[in-house]
Parts: structure tokens; sequence; C-alpha cells
């Protein structure tokens, strides 16, 4: 699959406002240390693409994970009883491209709690939409996935956030017109 590269290119002041079922998150964007994966996150928030879908992935202490397109037409109980099930296909749908892994370049790649950081295959430039929020400090993924925001409001909601939870919609603050 071609890697794309976004049109978008982020000032490192847009903030990420993810309305969910259970509450808004606020983070901070990381356009400075990870221009790729922002300009890409912004541009598909601006979009809709993130729009009722939900959120598909939560294991305990470690992430909550969603941005999967194959959830778009599954309800919530619909989303909770494919969870797990590899044949479900919930996890393996992106955008229709991927863009380039930046974990090596960028400077503050910290998987802190409340950390946002894009989900990828086995292959270090697949990643698409799919994004996941860390429960906890996750040190170990430092090296293999891009981290490319910070929560600085709702850790209380994302410590809520379930398998079939959904992402009513992502709003960008303050950015670039």
């Amino acid at each position: 699959m071609a890697l794309y590269t976004p049109a978008y290119q982020p000032t490192g002041d847009e903030i990420a406002v993810i309305k969910t079922s259970k509450g808004d998150i606020r983070v901070q964007l990381a356009g400075k240390d990870a221009p790729i994966h922002v300009g890409n996150f912004v541009e598909l928030a601006t979009k809709g693409f993130y729009d009722n879908l939900k959120f598909h992935r939560y294991v305990p202490g470690f992430v909550i994970q969603g941005g999967c397109p194959n959830t778009r037409d599954l309800d919530t109980d619909q989303v909770i009883a494919a969870a797990g099930n590899p044949f479900a296909g919930l996890g393996t749908g992106g955008p229709g491209y991927c863009i380039k892994e930046e974990y090596s370049t960028n400077p503050n790649n910290h998987h802190a709690d409340g950390a946002l950081a894009m989900a990828r295959s086995q292959n270090p430039d697949s990643a698409g939409s799919q994004f996941y929020l860390c429960l906890g400090a996750q040190p170990m993924l430092d090296s293999g996935y891009t981290v490319f925001g910070q929560t600085i409001e709702g850790m209380d909601v994302i410590a809520q956030l379930r398998v079939g939870d959904v992402i009513e919609g992502i709003e960008i603050e303050n950015a670039a017109e």
C-alpha cells in the first residue's frame, strides 16, 4: 500500500477534542514531533472519518483503541459481541492508505498515561486511522509506535471507556486554515 503524506501542515497548537459516549477528551497534538501523524489525524477528523466509530479494543491497564472503520455500521452490542473474534474484522480497517512511522524521529515519543498514539500492523509504516490512548505508562511501546498527542483533559473519561463505546466525533481546535 502506498504511503500517504498529508497536505495538512501542523502548527503544533492543535488540540483534538475526542467526543465520546462517555464524555469529552482533550488532547494536545504533537505537530512538531510527529507532523505526518498529526496531519493525517487532523485531515481524517476534519472530514468526519471518525464520526460514530466505536472503540473495539480494551486491555485494562494498557490501552483503549478505536478508529477502525469496520465498526461504523455496527451498534455497541455488535462490537462487544465481535470483540476478540479474529474473524470479525475489527481492528483491521483503515482509511485506504498508510503513513510513515515517526517513532524513530519523534524526540518526545513517550507512552505516558493518556498518550495518544497510532496502532499499526507488523509493518512499521502501516498506521492509518486506528489510534489508542494509554491506560498508564507503556514505555515498552516507545520504540515501535508513534505517539502524536497527550491528554490534557478527560483522563476520567478515558478510564471509563470500554469496547463498544462510541466516538461521536473529533473536533480540532486551533487548526490552521
